[in-house]
């Protein structure tokens, strides 16, 4: 198969995993504009921490890049991470009475602890094409979420969540996203069946990883002990 058809059977075995982030209350509630404000609050401040280690896998993938090409996607990539999508959890937590001493100490739940060890993990661990594959799940999910929301028509309008759903559904962050895709397909051209079966193992783990995050944000769920 060719890197775009490796995708397209990586996302279709993930979609039963996609459907159900989707209709995840805490996803339709922003939607809605239902979701209480501890729920929402609870994710901001796990969500910025996430964001963190995300922003450093992006810097490990850069320093594995093949070309210059491809470290600047990186770095670009970092960049809009660390400066306005983490500038958009600041303001919201501002908003909602979060104090930046507060978000910035923010200890991560078992859930966010052991996604972010898991993109870590493959980050160092894995070849280019294995890092991307385990990034898509968070990049181009939350466009396909914040797309269909629009589509829908529930868009969070008349509630704190439209600037939430309105980020995510920007030009900005779904060409980023496409972006991420275009350059996985072009990596995964020159996949065995036995690497393609690798990166599709770490996209499905990052998926569940990604349903499991808004389950905790919904539950506010930390450590069990």
């Amino acid at each position: 198969m060719n890197g775009r058809a490796i995708l397209d059977s990586m996302r279709a075995k993930a979609a039963p995993i996609w459907e159900k982030e989707f209709a995840h209350p805490f996803v339709q509630g922003i939607g809605d504009g239902s979701l209480a404000p501890e729920r929402f609050k609870f994710y901001l401040r796990q969500d910025y921490i996430f964001l963190i280690d995300y922003c450093r896998v992006f810097g490990i993938a850069a320093a594995k890049a093949r070309d210059a090409a491809m470290i600047a996607a990186f770095a670009k990539l970092l960049n809009d991470t660390s400066t306005i999508e983490m500038q958009i959890h600041r303001d919201y937590c501002a908003q909602l009475g979060i104090s930046a001493a507060e978000l910035e100490a923010t200890k991560p739940s078992m859930i966010t602890h052991a996604y972010t060890s898991h993109l870590l993990t493959v980050a160092y661990s894995a070849p280019i094409v294995g890092i991307v594959a385990a990034l898509l799940p968070c990049q181009l999910g939350y466009a396909e979420i914040a797309a269909r929301l629009v589509r829908e028509g529930t868009t969070g309008a008349g509630s704190q969540y439209a600037a939430w759903v309105e980020a995510y559904a920007s030009k900005r962050f779904t060409d980023l996203a496409e972006m991420m895709v275009e350059m996985f397909a072009s990596l995964a051209d020159e996949l065995s069946a036995s690497q393609a079966g690798v990166a599709e193992e770490s996209f499905l783990a990052s998926s569940r990883y990604e349903y499991l995050f808004w389950e905790m944000a919904w539950d506010q769920s930390g450590w069990p002990i």
